[in-house]
């Protein structure tokens, strides 16, 4: 599995539209055994989707995050842990060991009516407030 993290400074950057990096860990048997920070060339918003595609990423965890990006994530079968604040390898163990402190408001409170991605794709923990 591959998990990407928006990327500043070692920590979690807070804004996934103008991630500079993200810091792709690659796992098996939930222990990382790669890691890599790749830059997104300034890309974008909704092209920062595709991004993370290219690279086989499976999971993501940012910061803030807004309702398009989201979307985009949902199409593109990425599971998204949204506002997570603090030191990206911490919240990836943290992720593994089944402990991550993630903010469902900030994955799911932008949704429009009918629009329920979140709960489809889990992607919110089974703690989706809409």
């Amino acid at each position: 599995m591959k998990i990407a993290v928006t990327y500043e400074n070692g920590n979690v950057f807070q804004h996934f539209g103008h991630s500079a990096q993200f810091k792709i860990y690659e796992t098996e048997n939930g222990e990382v055994i790669r890691a890599e920070v790749v830059d997104t060339n300034g890309s974008g918003h909704g092209a920062l989707a595709g991004f993370l595609q290219m690279y086989n990423v499976n999971v993501l965890i940012c910061g803030g995050i807004g309702a398009g990006a989201k979307n985009a994530l949902a199409q593109a079968g990425i599971q998204l842990f949204g506002g997570v604040q603090g030191n990206a390898d911490q919240a990836v163990n943290d992720y593994l060991a089944g402990k991550l402190m993630f903010n469902p408001e900030a994955s799911c409170s932008s949704h429009h009516e009918g629009d329920h991605h979140c709960g489809e794709h889990h992607s919110c923990g089974g703690h989706c407030h809409s």
